[in-house]
């Protein structure tokens, strides 16, 4: 792993630290080259191939649609479709092309400066000349790197929740965008824009073959979080615990809900969230759920632990499957919680390190105390594959 102190062309020469100081939900930064001679791994046909299978996320919009400008048609889309569509004016999005093309998933090894349970996914749009989803605010850190072709990027600032959005349409598109000073560029393949959440930006494809990725952080909103913990807690506490005035004076007027009342609320609440290590275990479950939660299958055979053993002992290796998540959260010296696609193990340091750093498991791995266990149980889960080539 690179040190933060070390300049990185993904970076236009900065540090990790001196990006995530000056320019991580601060301020958008152009980087010229951060993948140098980039070929992408990924044509405009096998984009259009993806968005016309079930069960895979994908959009198409439209500037001027068949019913109405700004048209959005979700997919699974057909030959037909692509047929009709005129030579410009549209745009083909399809969402965590990471989850189903190994050589796009390896593009986020390179963004090992940020938490891994921070990275969402990597969408992959395609435009003809003019093609775009129109000036629009993100509320979320993306990287846009320019895959093929070219697209021409403008800024506009950062609106604010105040912001007017054209009414009428699918899409949440700025009713009103000027651009920034200094703030348009085109950008060439192996370019790439950071951008910070809130700041408007309108890219349009000043090619025929533009391929952009847009490389997406998980930001849950506090509506989210508050909805989706007090979920979790709900479950814990059951039927028993419950509101108590054992401290209760007559009142002088029967009908007023008064400070006491409130008070007695407040710290019932307050014992039932203010627990870090409850909030560690379930911000570490929310955060490694699966973007889709029926596209990790559990295995239809077992795996034993002595299988395993036998495998990586033969050589076999272990990866993490397309679309799974890992994270890991300290206990004590010799023991953490790994978090895998919205369940825990207890697990060993080195090993939940290793689950969560390397692109590749061997039987190095067999030396950690209860490893082929904790191996065969993930795959098992569906959270760890083999290798191709190697038998499950």
């Amino acid at each position: 792993m690179t040190s933060a102190n070390t300049p990185r062309s993904l970076l236009a020469g900065l540090s990790a630290e001196q990006f995530l100081s000056q320019h991580w939900q601060k301020t958008p930064l152009l980087i010229r080259g951060a993948f140098p001679d980039f070929v992408s791994p990924l044509e405009p046909d096998d984009l259009a191939g993806l968005a016309c299978e079930e069960g895979i996320e994908s959009r198409l919009v439209e500037a001027q649609g068949p019913d109405k400008a700004w048209q959005v048609s979700h997919g699974p889309f057909d030959e037909a479709t692509f047929a009709r569509l005129p030579q410009s004016g549209w745009s083909l999005l399809v969402q965590a092309v990471d989850h189903y093309v190994p050589e796009v998933a390896e593009l986020l090894e390179s963004f090992d400066f940020l938490p891994r349970w921070r990275l969402d996914d990597i969408m992959v749009s395609y435009a003809p000349t003019g093609g775009s989803v129109g000036p629009h605010v993100d509320q979320y850190d993306v990287f846009l790197l320019q895959a093929s072709g070219r697209r021409h990027w403008q800024l506009g600032g950062s609106p604010g929740d105040s912001a007017r959005l054209i009414p009428g349409i699918d899409l949440r598109i700025l009713e009103n965008f000027t651009v920034e000073a200094d703030q348009d560029w085109v950008l060439e393949p192996g370019d790439m824009l950071y951008l910070p959440p809130g700041v408007a930006h309108h890219g349009v494809s000043a090619s025929d073959d533009c391929l952009t990725y847009s490389i997406g952080f998980r930001a849950p909103s506090a509506d989210e979080i508050v909805t989706a913990f007090a979920d979790y807690v709900g479950e814990q506490l059951g039927e028993t615990r419950r509101y108590g005035d054992a401290d209760l004076t007559s009142p002088t007027h029967p009908g007023e809900l008064d400070d006491s009342a409130v008070e007695r609320v407040r710290r019932l609440l307050l014992d039932a969230i203010d627990r870090p290590e409850q909030i560690a275990q379930w911000f570490g479950r929310a955060m490694t759920q699966p973007k889709y939660l029926d596209q990790l299958a559990a295995a239809e055979t077992e795996t034993t632990p002595e299988a395993v053993r036998t495998m990586l002992e033969g050589g076999g290796e272990l990866h993490r499957s397309l679309g799974s998540r890992f994270a890991w959260r300290q206990l004590d010296e010799s023991q953490v919680t790994l978090f895998s696609d919205g369940d825990t193990l207890a697990c060993d340091p080195a090993l939940a390190r290793a689950l969560c750093d390397e692109a590749r498991l061997d039987a190095s791995l067999l030396d950690v105390p209860n490893a082929a266990s904790i191996l065969a149980t993930l795959v098992n889960r569906g959270s760890l594959s083999w290798d191709d080539g190697d038998e499950d």
